[in-house]
């Protein structure tokens, strides 16, 4: 199975309140079967949901999903929500638990914490993260804590901008973008595109809890703007890729002390590249071989070698044949990868290739309004 997270406008029978940014295409969570072997889908139904379900999050028994709510109009304090639903696990389909309150407003990420007990989130428009429990049923409760970002705005201009850029999108305030546990779950990081930092955390994995760690953050250059890290498989090595800067540090990552030292930054786009262009995704391969950056505007998919140092060396870029590659995934078997290209209304289906990291467009298309993210589910091993 899998599930396509959307912008999406609101529906007709929902309270005026529940108003998504920015209004989108999509109808909420659209569901797939996927073929293995060639990697085409079959629409399997649609949860409908006119909050913008912009980020999903699977639990690692396959058997609940997460959703976050993109929105910014819901009860005091201008907030967004966070869904959670049951996954039946005959045909994927799925049937809604409860919708909690995300501790901020627009939220744009949610990770799982590697305990299976935190749903960690983070509130982009309101720049802070939160962390909320699951509860043995898996619905969400309360947030067990909740932290707003604060320091100096980084300045418009980036410092790693390509020559002509005038690629400007958060630094006019905080903007919390990510959040996710590191492997072993005892730390927490999160980024803040407007701050250019990375922050790092304790948790407390008994009450839920967000610790600053020593030292609390790690800097990046002025204007470059961090949108989202992924570690090596190894454990070792960060890469972080700054949506302005459009480019890729290396962090060497103490795990015993949750420390992050810089060592190479590399262009995300392909030599002599001009004007402007956003980042979004960045994905290590499950071998640990190549890593794998999105270019909006640029509109492609940038793919680069590890060393055996965890450097980066560029191999090539591959045309996402929709605009706006919001962000992709790599199926089950990592032979597949989907690119969901937010304002082209459509998911491009590429096969990898394992040995050069190179990716080959299928031919498939996937129609589907403003898609934002793609999660895989395998029934089978779910049951």
């Amino acid at each position: 199975m899998a599930y396509v997270g959307t912008y999406s406008s609101p529906l007709r029978d929902m309270p005026p309140t529940q108003v998504d940014l920015p209004p989108g295409n999509g109808r909420g969570i659209h569901l797939f079967q996927v073929d293995r072997t060639t990697g085409a889908v079959t629409p399997s139904g649609v949860y409908e949901l006119g909050t913008s379900p912009s980020c999903l999050a699977l639990n690692a028994a396959g058997t609940r999903l997460y959703s976050t709510n993109e929105t910014d109009l819901v009860g005091e304090g201008n907030q967004g929500t966070v869904s959670a639903f049951a996954i039946n696990r005959i045909d994927g389909q799925l049937t809604l638990l409860n919708t909690v309150r995300s501790g901020g407003a627009g939220p744009t990420y949610a990770s799982i914490h590697p305990s299976g007990r935190f749903v960690l989130v983070a509130n982009y428009f309101s720049g802070g993260v939160a962390v909320l429990p699951i509860l043995p049923d898996g619905r969400l409760g309360t947030a067990t804590d909740i932290k707003h970002d604060s320091g100096a705005v980084g300045p418009k201009k980036a410092t790693h901008a390509p020559p002509g850029s005038f690629a400007f999108s958060g630094h006019e305030r905080t903007h919390a973008h990510m959040i996710e546990a590191d492997p072993s779950g005892r730390f927490v990081l999160h980024v803040d595109l407007g701050l250019d930092r990375i922050f790092v955390w304790k948790f407390d994995e008994d009450s839920g809890v967000l610790i600053p760690n020593e030292p609390h953050a790690v800097s990046l250059p002025p204007g470059d703007g961090p949108r989202h890290f992924f570690f090596h498989p190894n454990g070792r090595w960060c890469y972080s890729l700054q949506e302005e800067g459009s480019n890729i540090v290396l962090f060497d990552y103490d795990a015993a002390n949750g420390r992050l030292a810089s060592r190479q930054t590399i262009s995300s786009l392909p030599p002599g590249f001009a004007g402007s262009n956003f980042c979004s995704e960045i994905k290590v391969s499950g071998d640990g071989r190549f890593v794998y950056a999105g270019n909006r505007l640029h509109d492609s998919i940038g793919i680069f070698s590890v060393g055996n140092n965890g450097e980066l060396t560029f191999v090539g870029d591959e045309w996402t044949r929709g605009n706006y590659p919001r962000s992709f995934s790599f199926d089950p078997t990592s032979q597949f990868l989907y690119s969901c290209n937010q304002r082209g209304d459509n998911i491009a289906v590429f096969r990898v290739d394992r040995n050069t990291g190179r990716l080959v467009f299928t031919g498939h298309y996937i129609p589907v309004g403003n898609p934002s993210i793609i999660v895989f589910l395998d029934l089978a091993k779910a049951a």
